[in-house]
């Protein structure tokens, strides 16, 4: 029979044990805890998530602001009140006449050669007066623009610093990954030399930009200020140029957009030496493959691009492409998607003939096409330089920007920007505008316009009537110029 103090002694030594094993779980449970407190990747592989702090120290020396003065129109310039004061609807009572002013942008650029080349976007610099970029080290210069290409929002410009600069060195965008990581610089909201990080959130985006849509979206933090900065890979190398966000609320809301730069690459040293893009031009309208249309047409899947308009006498209508033609090849390059196209056929040399590959009637058939130049009618002149000059800026709409303005049938040409002070803005037409008719004729195309301009009489208004972005319509007199 064991003796009390064996009793106790066993007692003792099992209340240790246990105590001692809900210590070595509680330590468990604690350090099960911690793991969970660390992000995926270091669970998995303890390691920490990467530092971008040397990454920028590299790159942002190169990264510069924009300043940009223009000048706007106000057709009341002494209202200075507001819409509350005295009362709501208060206005100016005697009409005055129009003034101008001085308005003041910002935005963000980079540079890419020691000298002083820098690259932004367009809309930063169009319409500019004077433009002053400063340095990461508050050292601020007078710009020039040297080229601008709206289709793309691209613009190079320049400064003379008299020194060695800073430059990046870009990259290939094609390489970037879903899920890389990215870093964008810029000036957002005039806050100089942000630095913001993300990864890439999808490739080739479409968002109606313009004819060229290939956009690198991204969850890096980008906002008003940023446009015309680099979006950088790991490496350093700006892969992107920031050009957009989705935001209802004019913030970031994790939806950036940045033009690819191997977009950008081959445009540049056209733009620096002549100031515009030569671009190739087949003469055709055309749109995505869908699953009922391939079925329609034969097709075993939904792929290539589908003619839908062929312009008359021009380079695709003269090598024998009709309307229903579907594009699967274009110089030996597959066409799986119809956005693919427009790049293809603007980065073709003017002149070169081009075997096309098309499917008719359930037969696969090659087109030999001479490629065209394309004429920009989108970039408007800086100066009325004759009498006549209306003022208009204009573009072809595409059929997905048709059913994207919920236009029927084939008639209307977009207004893209009118000149300030022309007859066109005098007469309220404004940029985004569908134009419909000119004179009572409809119109389906730019060169449909220039063709009932041209036969207006001298000083007879040009009669035109508008669909506005609301749906509605309303005709404008346009007075020509006078003197």
């Amino acid at each position: 029979m064991k003796s009390k103090r064996d009793v106790f002694v066993a007692i003792a030594l099992a209340v240790a044990l246990i105590g001692g094993g809900y210590a070595i779980g509680r330590d468990a449970q604690r350090r099960d805890a911690r793991a969970y407190d660390k992000p995926i990747a270091s669970r998995s592989q303890n390691i920490a998530l990467p530092s971008f702090a040397d990454l920028a120290a590299q790159v942002a020396p190169a990264v510069v602001n924009i300043k940009v003065t223009s000048v706007a129109k106000t057709d009341f310039p002494d209202q200075l009140f507001g819409e509350n004061f005295p009362f709501p609807g208060f206005r100016t009572p005697t009409p005055r006449q129009p003034e101008q002013f001085k308005r003041q942008g910002t935005g963000s650029g980079f540079i890419i050669r020691k000298d002083g080349l820098i690259l932004t976007n367009n809309h930063v610099v169009e319409n500019a007066q004077e433009i002053t970029v400063t340095l990461s080290d508050k050292q601020q210069h007078k710009a020039k623009i040297l080229g601008r290409d709206p289709k793309t929002d691209l613009a190079v410009i320049k400064i003379d610093a008299k020194t060695s600069l800073p430059a990046v060195t870009l990259g290939n965008s094609e390489a970037l990954r879903v899920g890389d990581w990215v870093m964008a610089i810029g000036n957002p909201f005039g806050l100089s030399n942000t630095v913001t990080t993300g990864i890439v959130s999808a490739k080739g985006r479409m968002i109606g930009a313009g004819p060229y849509d290939d956009f690198i979206q991204t969850d890096a933090p980008i906002n008003p200020g940023n446009s015309g900065g680099p979006l950088f890979n790991m490496a350093g190398e700006v892969v992107g140029i920031n050009t957009a966000i989705f935001s209802q609320s004019g913030g970031n809301i994790g939806i950036g957009f940045a033009v690819p730069v191997n977009l950008v690459k081959n445009l540049v040293p056209e733009l620096e030496t002549k100031g515009t893009v030569t671009r190739g031009w087949l003469g055709v309208s055309v749109q995505p493959v869908t699953p009922d249309l391939a079925r329609s047409f034969g097709l075993d899947k939904e792929h290539g691009a589908l003619v839908g308009d062929v312009i008359a006498q021009g380079p695709a209508e003269k090598a024998g492409i009709k309307r229903g033609d579907v594009i699967v090849s274009y110089d030996g390059k597959k066409i799986d998607e119809s956005v693919t196209l427009p790049a293809l056929v603007a980065s073709t040399p003017v002149g070169k003939t081009i075997p096309v590959e098309v499917m008719r009637d359930g037969k696969l058939i090659t087109i030999n096409v001479g490629v065209g130049k394309l004429n920009d009618p989108t970039v408007a002149s800086n100066t009325q330089q004759e009498k006549g000059k209306w003022g208009l800026a204009m573009q072809n709409i595409r059929p997905e920007e048709r059913r994207q303005m919920g236009l029927s049938g084939s008639d209307g040409v977009l207004v893209t920007s009118v000149m300030p002070g022309s007859p066109a803005a005098e007469a309220g037409v404004q940029p985004g505008d569908v134009i419909l008719q000119v004179n009572q004729s409809s119109v389906s195309s730019v060169e449909g316009v220039k063709a009932e301009v041209a036969k207006a009489k001298g000083d007879k208004p040009l009669l035109l009537l508008l669909r506005r972005a609301d749906g509605s319509t309303m005709y404008a007199a346009l007075s020509p110029n006078v003197g």
